[in-house]
């Protein structure tokens, strides 16, 4: 079994997991995350009853009771380089001893969905529906870093987008993760868009946003919009899904994003009056995790 030193696992004097602040007693099973943390309150909103109430940071928890359901609400903040505080500290919190700092033998599987809101990225997805990450693309790098990472990725697909994109070998080496299968089909129940969504590193230049500053390729946008990997095609862009995705798979536990669109890229579209789609997504969501 692995040991984990201070300087690898930091654990709070309350033993606590750091980042999160939260103690393993106080985490359920079934796990939402969102990424504003005051979109925590509207999930909990719905709780017939909050048993704890945790915040650091961006980092806010509630869990309690949703109609006999023991659930947990988190908020990441934004970018993949959050998902993996959380998405590591998480697994910690189920699978690893935190008082002997030893693995646990015997492994607790999470079922993990993110609640989020997107860009569209071709023509046809209209504002204010729901889309499923059937397969999430990682522009980050993150995967990049774990043993393992081409076990859980589409490689042949990798390698068609890198082609047609003319990839630029001084960015990080896309990945692409698909999420978990089931929870996508209890999720989502033939009720919502499924799509193949790209996890950007940034929100201006690396999701085709002008502003001062040129791009790299004033053509990326064009080109992830053409693309095409038999039937499949990139529907929307977001900041989190394949590192959640990635991750998961690495460490076992099932996990799927679903997003409201609440901008067209392709049709310079947005609505920023999204709140009810989100509150009604939200209520799908508990309903069906």
């Amino acid at each position: 079994m692995k040991h984990f030193p201070p300087s690898e696992l930091i654990i709070n004097s309350d033993g606590s997991i750091f980042h999160l602040h939260l103690q393993p007693n106080q985490l359920a099973d079934k796990v939402i995350l969102v990424g504003d943390p005051d979109r925590v309150a509207l999930v909990a909103a719905n709780f017939d009853s909050i048993e704890v109430e945790v915040a650091n940071r961006e980092f806010k928890t509630i869990t309690g009771l949703y109609k006999g359901k023991r659930i947990s609400v988190i908020s990441t903040g934004i970018g993949t380089d959050n998902i993996d505080i959380v998405m590591n500290e998480l697994d910690a919190l189920c699978n690893i001893d935190l008082v002997n700092r030893t693995e646990k033998e015997e492994k607790k599987q999470l079922t993990i969905v993110r609640i989020g809101t997107s860009g569209g990225m071709q023509p046809d997805i209209p504002l204010g529906s729901f889309l499923i990450s059937a397969k999430s693309i990682g522009f980050d790098g993150m995967l990049n870093f774990y043993a393992g990472r081409d076990s859980v990725s589409d490689l042949e697909f990798e390698s068609a987008m890198k082609q047609h994109l003319i990839w630029n070998p001084q960015l990080a080496a896309p990945y692409v993760v698909s999420a978990d299968d089931e929870l996508v089909e209890r999720i989502g129940q033939n009720e919502m868009l499924k799509g193949i969504t790209i996890s950007a590193n940034g929100f201006y230049g690396p999701q085709g946003r002008v502003l001062r500053l040129d791009l790299a390729d004033m053509q990326l946008n064009d080109k992830i919009e053409s693309f095409r990997y038999g039937d499949e095609k990139i529907t929307n862009y977001e900041m989190e899904s394949s590192a959640i995705a990635g991750l998961s798979k690495l460490m076992g536990h099932k996990a799927m994003t679903v997003c409201c669109i609440i901008a067209n890229r392709r049709v310079e579209a947005a609505n920023t009056n999204y709140k009810p789609y989100i509150e009604q997504l939200t209520k799908t969501v508990l309903e069906r995790i």
